[in-house]
This record gives C-alpha cells, sequence and structure tokens, in this order.
C-alpha cells in the first residue's frame, strides 16, 4: 500500500521524499527492515556518545546529548523485542551506504568549528531522514501494529533532528549554520536520487 506525498520540505527541510515503492519492498522482508532499523538506533546511541567523549567541555552539548543516548539505546531494546515477539532474529549489521556517503562529505581538517558544525549536521541529516521514513512506515504499513510503533519512532526523530540543529546555533553563528545546513540538503538530494530503493535499508 503507497503513501501519500509527505511535505517534507516544510516538516524536515528535506528536499526529496522517499520514492513510495520503498515502503512496498520493507513489508517483503520485516526481520531485515527491523534488523536495520535495530543498528541504527544502536549506532545513534554510539554517535551520541562520541559526540560527549570528543567535546566534553561543551556544556550544553552534553547535558542535551546524554538523554538522548538513554532513548536510543531503549529504541534499540524496543526494536529488538518487537524482532523477538515476532520470532524473527537480529542478524548481522550492515554497510550504510548512506550514512557512509554523509560521512564523504563532512569537513575534513581546517578549523574545528567546521568539523563540529558538520558533524551536528550529519546527525540532524540522519535523524530527518529517519523521521521521515518512519512516517511512511507510520502510514504505509499493512500491520496496523507495526504502524503505531513507527508513528512513536517517527515522533520521537522529529525532536531529535531539531536537537541537533539548535545546539550547532548554540554554539556557531546562526547564519553560518543556515548556509552549511542548505549545502548538507542539496548534497543529500542527490544522493537519494543515486541511491538503490532497498526495502532492507532504514535508509
Amino acid at each position: 500500500m503507497h503513501t501519500e506525498t509527505i511535505d517534507v520540505k516544510n516538516i524536515l527541510g528535506l528536499q526529496l521524499p522517499t520514492d513510495p515503492r520503498w515502503v512496498d519492498l520493507t513489508a517483503i522482508s520485516l526481520e531485515a527492515i527491523l534488523t536495520d532499523h535495530a543498528y541504527c538506533e544502536q549506532k545513534a546511541a554510539t554517535s551520541c556518545i562520541s559526540l560527549i567523549q570528543r567535546y566534553s567541555s561543551y556544556e550544553k552539548l552534553v547535558e542535551e546529548l546524554a538523554p538522548i543516548v538513554t532513548e536510543e539505546w531503549g529504541h534499540f531494546r524496543a526494536v529488538l523485542a518487537e524482532l523477538n515477539k515476532r520470532n524473527l532474529k537480529l542478524g548481522k549489521q550492515r554497510k550504510d551506504e548512506y550514512v557512509n556517503a554523509l560521512l564523504a562529505f563532512q569537513t575534513k581538517g581546517g578549523h574545528l568549528d567546521d568539523r563540529f558544525l558538520d558533524q551536528l549536521l550529519t546527525m540532524a541529516l540522519i535523524e530527518a531522514r529517519s523521521c521521515e521514513r518512519f512516517k511512511r512506515l507510520s502510514e504505509g504499513l499493512e500491520d496496523a501494529y507495526l504502524r503505531k510503533f513507527y508513528r512513536k519512532f517517527m515522533e520521537s526523530e522529529a525532536g531529535h533532528y531539531t536537537l541537533f540543529i539548535t545546539l550547532a546555533e548554540h554554539y556557531l553563528p546562526k547564519p553560518k549554520v543556515r548556509k552549511r545546513w542548505k549545502e548538507w540538503l542539496e548534497y543529500e538530494k542527490e544522493l537519494m536520487k543515486q541511491m538503490q530503493i532497498r526495502g532492507d535499508r532504514i535508509h
């Protein structure tokens, strides 16, 4: 079942919505998509821990991200429980081509502020796209329980997306953040055009 068009530009800033066929493909193998989702949540938690370790002197960042670590790990456990409930297995972690492509766009070298900004905006973009994907699942899956399951994840990820933008604007000039964010959105749009539609991946 296809979902209606999502106004991702106004809601999340994303320049290109997910192809509706993606939801149909995810329904073919719930074990695969739930496995990938579980690892996405795990990586989100560890990424926040890495930011806290790297920027431990940034008090607001540490204060704001500490509870996100707990929340993301709780999401991992929730997805794991869903796999167990359905007698499905947590498969092996797969290479995340989407995230790797985003990491390749990050500023390398140069001023610390530029690297810091790109790390936060990478997290914001991953959360935004995850939110959009979860919205797709919450509207398009045949399984009524899973629709509600993903509605909760969608609401959570929307808050995370805005948090990373807010943190960037707290530490750096807003015009600088907004300019770089537009560059990220354009890059992600072109990336989405190039990526294969796969139902066994959240991204």
